[in-house]
């Protein structure tokens, strides 16, 4: 007999009742140590309460009224957003995957309204994830995101991580629009693109007038050490989505674009019943207010160093189940020997939550601001998980 909640997720054995900080407290009493961050979305932490009480605050006022109206906060926070980046102006969603039907919208009608309408492929990326939409789906293009969903969304042209000359060549053809992709793959095993390759990207789409389409659904919002994870090359894109941490916890995302990449959306085009809602959007300026300040992005850096460090040393203590460390800032992945599975339920019995991800990593995505003290014992929680995995072996 199925559940009351469709089984679409094989969740772990644990129920949460109460969060705080980088602690999250189950229902029979026991403190786990949450490196996961509900996947990179709580980037202050559990119930923050710069972001709870601004949350309140705003729930005493107004909730939603819908886009039929100008929205206050909203405007706020486009205007944040905008100063900030690349960006002359900002479309508001709830989620990282509603970004993505929006990029993939927005690439294809600039074409249309430039009287170049057969230019419609989208060229991503294996290891990629754009979210569980049809569209998402089909631009990541793996059997383990496309099986049982044919026909899939067509317009996508995928190809190998890193092969720069197949891109070249695949650029080459007269039907592509735009290319999309992660500075830091998330799912595919946190694989931060090279800065040379971004910049190589940037320049192939200035060559051919393809749109540079950056998703920073996972890698954005300071996670890296930068408000935006493409400023370490020091490159800008066309059409940037965003979302998991701009709202701290609540349901917020973004599609940021030049006024050039967006020309094509105009009245009517797309639209949202509950994108940048008053509460959305409160809490979304609260979070950039914090996160944007340098001074805290000086704080995940120093604190993503620390943290590096004493995984290079876990590794070089545990070589029968870790095999390496990789990432960028606070999105730190650590390349498994055992089974990341594994070494995720052995967390458990830890104390301590991890993320499975791609190519057998284990995912750290803590929250930006996690004490110093809980990095310490971060450490000491993965080493007697590691320590537990090779008594078993």
């Amino acid at each position: 007999m199925i559940p009351s909640v469709l089984p679409t997720y094989n969740r772990a054995p644990l129920s949460f009742v109460k969060g705080e900080g980088s602690w999250l407290f189950e229902a029979d009493g026991r403190r786990f140590l949450d490196l996961g961050a509900g996947i990179a979305v709580n980037a202050l932490g559990h119930a923050n309460p710069e972001l709870a009480s601004t949350l309140k605050a705003q729930a005493d006022t107004l909730w939603h009224v819908s886009n039929l109206y100008n929205i206050p906060q909203q405007q706020e926070l486009a205007d944040r957003l905008v100063a900030a980046t690349f960006a002359d102006t900002v479309f508001f969603t709830n989620s990282g995957t509603e970004s993505c039907e929006l990029a993939v919208k927005m690439a294809r009608k600039y074409w249309y309204d430039k009287g170049q309408p057969e230019r419609t492929t989208i060229i991503t990326f294996d290891g990629s994830f754009h979210g569980r939409s049809s569209a998402g789906i089909a631009a990541a293009g793996s059997e383990k995101m496309t099986k049982g969903f044919a026909p899939l969304l067509p317009g996508f042209r995928h190809l190998k991580f890193g092969d720069h000359d197949a891109l070249k060549e695949a650029m080459k053809a007269p039907d592509v629009a735009a290319i999309l992709i992660e500075p830091v793959q998330g799912e595919g095993g946190i694989r931060p693109l090279p800065e040379v390759c971004l910049k190589g990207i940037r320049a192939v789409c200035d060559e051919t007038g393809a749109l540079m389409m950056l998703d920073e659904v996972q890698c954005g919002v300071g996670r890296t050490g930068k408000l935006f994870a493409h400023e370490w090359a020091g490159v800008t894109p066309d059409v940037m989505m965003v979302a998991k941490g701009i709202g701290g916890g609540f349901p917020l995302g973004a599609v940021l674009a030049t006024e050039e990449a967006a020309s094509g959306m105009t009245a009517g085009t797309h639209g949202s019943t509950y994108g940048g809602n008053p509460l959305g959007c409160a809490v979304g300026n609260k979070v950039m207010q914090i996160v944007s300040d340098p001074a805290f992005l000086d704080g995940v850096n120093a604190k993503a160093n620390r943290f590096r460090q004493g995984l290079e040393a876990l590794v070089d203590q545990h070589p029968t189940v870790f095999e390496s460390v990789r990432g960028l800032g606070l999105m730190i992945g650590i390349k498994c020997k055992a089974l990341n599975t594994d070494v995720v339920k052995a967390g458990y019995d830890a104390g301590i939550l991890t993320v499975p991800a791609g190519d057998n990593v284990l995912r750290l995505l803590p929250a930006l601001n996690i004490p110093d003290e809980d990095i310490t014992e971060s450490l000491a929680r993965l080493e007697q998980a590691a320590t537990a995995l090779e008594q078993k072996s």
